[in-house]
């Protein structure tokens, strides 16, 4: 059996006083789409923001490749790809220019690389339209581009069919597909009726705390 490549041991949040989860765990393994589930408000984003390093208001342990995260903070984040559940792009710069920027400090990429990359999710043509022009679909698909070129052994997505068609949902189903089955790891929330072989599951409940 593989090790994995993420561990968390009884993480446990509060926002704003009330307890998102506790006693969570759970083991992200090579080759597995894992999908987060729950109720909104139950704490999917914040998840998904604590497992990539943008939120240490936990408590609990994060383990990356069986050592403590903490331990190998440059490793982990050299190694995950983090999108949002808003595109994260400047609408300013072109969709060329966006990739190009969210590609800087990981590797060299060509121009033409990028721009395959953008024809890959529909936007032959506008590789150099400002993306303030662009539609909210558009503008995701900028974001999206980056699954096309990312070589990251776990990916953590937080709403990825957000503004996408059909034709793009079915694109990047197959897609998580294809890096599961090539080893990489993915970890997913969506409202979408994702539906995968194999596909786990994290599900978040209530949030209610039991001290009886």
């Amino acid at each position: 059996m593989s090790e994995p490549l993420l561990q968390a041991v009884n993480l446990e949040c509060e926002r704003d006083t009330r307890l998102l989860f506790h006693n969570l765990s759970f083991s992200i393994l090579p080759g597995t789409v894992t999908r987060v589930e729950g109720p909104n408000g139950t704490g999917k984003t914040t998840l998904l923001r604590i497992l990539a390093g943008l939120n240490d208001a936990f408590s609990g342990d994060l383990l990356w490749c069986g050592e403590p995260r903490s331990h190998l903070r440059e490793s982990f984040l050299r190694n995950t790809l983090y999108l949002g559940h808003r595109p994260g792009i400047k609408p300013l710069l072109t969709p060329l220019e966006n990739l190009r920027a969210l590609m800087a400090g990981r590797r060299r990429v060509t121009d033409d690389t990028l721009s395959q990359a953008l024809a890959g999710t529909g936007l032959a043509g506008f590789e150099h339209v400002p993306c303030r022009n662009l539609s909210a679909g558009q503008q995701r698909r900028v974001a999206l581009a980056r699954l096309l070129i990312a070589d990251e052994p776990l990916w953590l997505l937080d709403e990825v069919f957000t503004a996408i068609d059909a034709g793009g949902v079915k694109a990047i189903e197959a897609l998580l597909q294809q890096r599961a089955q090539e080893g990489g790891a993915v970890l997913v929330t969506t409202h979408h009726d994702l539906q995968l072989p194999g596909m786990q599951r994290i599900i978040l409940g209530g949030g209610e705390r039991d001290d009886n």
